[in-house]
């Protein structure tokens, strides 16, 4: 099998707005991705204070390739909302667990599901049950590092 590799990294500055790509971010433990939404408790969903499940999101470039071939939806990468986009790692399988990405120490918290939010944004209604337990993973940063594209996802 291939190596597990991370291969986009986005952020959005503020709730709502385009995702943009970067070629590092800094995951700052117990925080989330510096420059992102969440990381400045402007997100969609954020609180007083950032949930562990709000710190960073991973989705697999292997779910956009199932989204097309079977539902014929054809999404860019960053309009997943999603911050970390990797390959050869299946991440439902990382909920409870402690990998490494990059730099830095990550732990799965729950898949993080489409929502109503995300059909709106992509203009899908049918999104939400195209990609249910394919959307992703929402996870804690345990320990701060950087990542980088094609960085190791170690599992």
């Amino acid at each position: 099998m291939s190596e597990a590799k991370v291969l986009k990294i986005f952020i959005a500055p503020e709730s709502g707005e385009d995702m943009v790509e970067i070629n590092e971010a800094n995951a700052i433990e117990s925080r989330g991705i510096i420059g992102d939404r969440y990381y400045v408790l402007s997100g969609t969903f954020s609180k007083s204070e950032i949930e562990p499940d709000q710190e960073i999101t991973l989705i697999e470039s292997e779910a956009f390739k199932e989204l097309e071939s079977v539902h014929g939806v054809h999404l860019d990468y960053s309009e997943s909302r999603r911050n970390v986009v990797t390959s050869n790692v299946e991440l439902n399988n990382l909920v409870g667990k402690q990998f490494v990405v990059g730099d830095a120490t990550l732990k799965g918290m729950r898949l993080c599901e489409p929502c109503a939010y995300l059909s709106e944004k992509t203009g899908n209604s049918k999104l939400v049950k195209q990609w249910l337990h394919r959307a992703g993973l929402r996870a804690s940063i345990v320990n701060s590092g950087k990542i980088k594209a094609g960085d190791s996802v170690i599992v």
